[in-house]
């Protein structure tokens, strides 16, 4: 039978309709999501082991529930998907403000209407869409807001005294009535707004402006907070943290893996600028390193957090710094070099809170910090350590029979020590960067030896990477200045700098001589 063609409260009474808490019924969707081995919370990644059984585990006791991490862990995302779990239409009194089950009504309005038409009373469906509720905690949001007011207005038009619960004008909670509620930064709320919360959660009813009323409301009450704001800008009253039953701790993803994926179905990018602009693996993962070495930074406040909002907008910025550059030489398609993320430094210095530290160093150069340790991070997953080859270079005397170990940048590094140098501009044409690349003795064929199968694209961003990897081991040095980058040998622009002392073999500069 087409539900909806139920349009009476008689007509619903025979159809065998059966009223469910909304608790009850997410409990029923999410034990037959379970057993049709089916995902409730599609598109969270990284909480497969972690966050999600926890919350399966929370809506199966009908608990209410707080999710308590940094920004930028999917705390809002998770509960906006459990409406998901609910049933896809319910039965309303027509008319309702506070979606009054025909067969249980609460509000005066409701059972005045039963109590005058019956089996005729009207009613409606309501989607699972317009079962969701949600707040952002501020300090300006009122008891008014969240619970209800007389309204005199209201008073004064239909000709009632103040004494007439029919004079009451329902907050966002009531009005949220047999569906979910989320408060976003709970912490924000001011202490006594959290306390007129009491009731709601312990008792399930609400007290607006001495009326003696009580609507038991049926509400699956969702909190999210960050920790920096519970410990520094607020708190969460502490009854008020005693009637949430379940507090789940969100995390940042794991691993590059899980950080990839996130990314790649978040991330905004054109159709039109995925046919023009290649991104390699290699590009994708230093973005994402950029992240991870963000969230472990000395300059960087842990307390704030890195949300993930960082590395989807570095990739966009990304993807569209080698876009802007393809349109000024009229290229149709290119790639996204190492030099191009100096353009994803707006999205980096937007999205992390710096210590003391990090202010005196300015956003700017941790950003760019960050970049290096990023790429430096990824080096040594795709070429030989140049730290261990500098520690077996340093391990003193070695017998007769041992070989010093080979260094295979030699032949590059021996390049810039000879007095040549290196300008990338970061709006050159492929073809001339390509072209500069190959003028460094030795680096197509180092690329080459450890990457046999690449084409001349791929070669040619490994080429670049290796001169970028290379100066944040201190092999050779790098500065980016007037929109190019400069790379140069190490002792020439130490020479620049000052006194310093020569390596005994004089074939490589040894950072330890220079302390």
């Amino acid at each position: 039978m087409d539900i909806k063609k139920i349009k009476t409260l008689g007509q619903l009474q025979k159809s065998g309709y059966r009223p469910r808490s909304v608790k009850e019924e997410i409990r029923d969707n999410l034990i037959k999501s379970i057993r049709n081995k089916e995902n409730p919370f599609e598109g969270i990644l990284g909480y497969e082991d972690t966050v999600i059984p926890d919350t399966e585990r929370a809506l199966l006791s009908r608990h209410n529930i707080l999710f308590l991490g940094l920004r930028g862990q999917a705390k809002t995302r998770m509960a906006r998907q459990m409406v998901d779990l609910l049933d896809e239409y319910i039965p309303v009194v027509a008319g309702s403000e506070v979606n009054d089950d025909p067969m249980n009504p609460l509000s005066k309005f409701a059972k005045d209407l039963i109590a005058e038409h019956g089996d005729d009373t009207p009613i409606q469906w309501i989607h699972r869409s317009e079962r969701y509720g949600e707040k952002l905690a501020t300090p300006d949001v009122s008891v008014a807001d969240l619970i209800g007011d007389i309204d005199p207005i209201k008073a004064a038009n239909l000709k009632l005294s103040f004494a007439d619960e029919k004079v009451i004008h329902y907050g966002i909670i009531p009005r949220s009535n047999r569906g979910i509620f989320v408060i976003n930064e709970l912490p924000d709320l001011q202490a006594r707004i959290q306390v007129a919360l009491f009731n709601i959660l312990q008792e399930g009813d609400i007290q607006i402006r001495g009326f003696k009323l009580r609507m038991p409301l049926d509400i699956l009450f969702v909190f999210t907070a960050n920790p920096e704001d519970y410990t520094n800008r607020g708190s969460i009253v502490t009854p008020l943290k005693d009637r949430i039953e379940s507090q789940i701790l969100t995390h940042y993803p794991k691993d590059i893996e899980t950080s990839l994926a996130i990314t790649e179905q978040e991330a905004d990018v054109l159709e039109v600028q995925k046919e023009k602009v290649a991104v390699s693996d290699l590009v994708k993962r230093l973005i994402e390193q950029v992240a991870f070495e963000a969230r472990s930074n000395e300059y960087v406040d842990k307390k704030s957090g890195v949300s993930a909002r960082l590395t989807i907008a570095a990739y966009e910025n990304a993807v569209s710094s080698a876009e802007r550059r393809a349109i000024i030489h009229n290229e149709d398609e290119t790639q996204v070099w190492i030099s191009d993320l100096s353009g994803i430094i707006p999205s980096i210095t937007g999205k992390i809170e710096l210590v003391y530290e990090g202010e005196q160093e300015g956003p700017y150069q941790v950003a760019l910090n960050l970049l290096d340790k990023a790429i430096r991070t990824q080096f040594v997953q795709y070429f030989p350590n140049p730290e261990q080859l500098k520690k077996k270079r340093s391990t003193g005397k070695r017998s007769v029979e041992e070989k010093e170990p080979e260094n295979p940048y030699k032949t590059i590094t021996r390049w810039f020590d000879a007095g040549n140098h290196l300008d990338l501009l970061l709006d050159m044409k492929d073809g001339d960067k390509i072209a500069n690349l190959y003028k460094v003795d030795g680096l197509y064929g180092f690329v080459k030896r450890y990457f046999p199968h690449a084409n001349e694209k791929e070669n040619a961003l490994l080429m670049e990477f290796v001169l970028h990897g290379l100066s944040t081991y201190s092999m050779i040095s790098k500065k980016m200045i007037d929109g190019k980058i400069e790379f140069k040998d190490l002792m020439g622009s130490m020479m620049n700098l000052g006194s310093f002392n020569l390596d005994e073999e004089g074939d490589e500069f040894n950072e330890e001589d220079y302390r």
